[in-house]
C-alpha cells in the first residue's frame, strides 16, 4: 500500500522531532510504513535494505515531503556491512536514537526431516543473527543518550505454532524474543530500551522470499478456523497499523516499557 508521508500518521509525538532512526528491511512492508511514520514525526531516517529500487523509492517519498533520509545497501547477516550502516548514520547526523530491527525472511518451508541445513542456516542468519548484529553495532552509538531498539518478531514461535514447515522461521522468531529480554536487561544501564513487536498476518510482500517444498504436504495438519481467522477485522493487518506501534515504542510515551513483547494480530493467535 502506497501511503504519502503527509498521510502516514495521525498522531504526532513531538519528542521524536530531529532524532535519528535506522530501520532494516526499510524498502517495503512494515519497514517502509515505519520509515514513513517516523519521518512524519520529524525523524531523520536511515533506510537499510537490499532491494535498491524499493529502498530508493521510499527515500524519494520522504525527501519529497520535506523529510531527511539516507539509504545503505546491506545484507543484514554480514557483520561488516551492518557495522558500516551504523557508522554512516552516525557520521551523517551525529547521533542515533532509534533502531528498528525489522528485516527478515520466511525462508524455505519444509518438514524438519527434509529441511536442508543450508536453508535452516539462511533463515536463522537473516532473522536471528541479523537482529544480533543490529543491536550489537547500535550500542556504541546509543550508550551516551540512550534510546529505543524495536525488534520485529512474530506470533509464530511465541504464541502460535501451526505454521507447518516453518520450524526455522518460528525458531528464529522465538530466539528474537529471548534475545530481546537479555538485551533489555543488559542495556538498561545505558537507558536503552529494547522491545519486540509480534505481528500476525500483515499485508506485506514477505511471501516473495518464501519457498514451500513439495514434502510439506506430509506434515500439514488440517486446522478448521472459525469464519475469518483475524477476529478483530476479518482481514490481515496493514503495515501502517504496525508502524503506529513502532512510533509509540520509539517515543518517550513508552519510557517505562522495556523487555516486553507486544502482540499486534487482531486476536489471530488466540484462536
Amino acid at each position: 500500500m502506497n501511503v504519502h508521508l503527509k498521510q502516514a500518521a495521525a498522531m504526532i509525538l513531538p519528542d521524536l522531532k530531529d532524532k535519528v532512526a535506522l530501520i532494516t528491511g526499510a524498502g517495503s512492508g512494515i519497514g517502509r510504513a515505519a520509515a514513513m511514520m517516523l519521518a512524519k514525526q520529524g525523524m531523520k531516517v536511515c533506510l537499510v535494505d537490499l532491494k535498491d529500487e524499493r529502498r530508493e523509492q521510499t527515500k524519494e517519498e520522504i525527501v519529497a515531503a520535506g523529510g531527511q533520509s539516507i539509504t545503505v545497501d546491506v545484507d543484514i547477516s554480514d557483520p561488516a556491512r551492518v557495522a558500516q550502516a551504523f557508522e554512516e548514520t552516525a557520521k551523517t547526523w551525529g547521533r542515533l536514537d532509534v533502531v528498528f530491527a525489522n528485516a527478515g525472511i520466511n525462508g524455505v518451508l519444509s518438514p524438519i526431516e527434509d529441511m536442508e541445513p543450508k536453508d535452516w542456516e539462511r533463515t536463522l542468519n537473516v532473522n536471528l543473527k541479523g537482529t544480533f548484529l543490529s543491536v550489537k553495532y547500535a550500542i556504541p552509538h546509543m550508550k551516551e543518550r540512550g534510546g529505543s531498539i524495536i525488534i520485529t518478531s512474530s506470533i509464530n514461535g511465541s504464541r502460535a505454532f501451526a505454521g507447518f514447515g516453518m520450524a526455522a522461521y518460528s525458531t528464529s522468531k522465538a530466539g528474537q524474543v529471548a534475545f530481546m529480554k537479555m538485551a533489555a536487561l543488559e542495556l538498561a544501564r545505558y537507558n536503552i530500551r529494547v522491545n519486540a513487536i509480534c505481528p500476525g498476518a500483515i499485508d506485506t510482500n514477505i511471501g516473495e522470499n518464501t519457498k514451500s517444498t513439495p514434502e510439506l504436504e506430509k506434515v500439514i495438519i488440517p486446522v478448521k478456523y472459525p469464519k475469518g481467522n483475524q477476529p478483530l477485522e476479518h482481514a490481515a493487518g496493514q503495515p501502517e497499523q504496525v508502524a503506529d506501534l513502532v512510533a509509540f515504542l520509539a517515543s518517550t510515551a513508552s519510557s517505562h516499557i522495556t523487555g516486553t513483547e507486544t502482540y499486534i494480530d487482531g486476536a489471530e493467535s488466540l484462536l
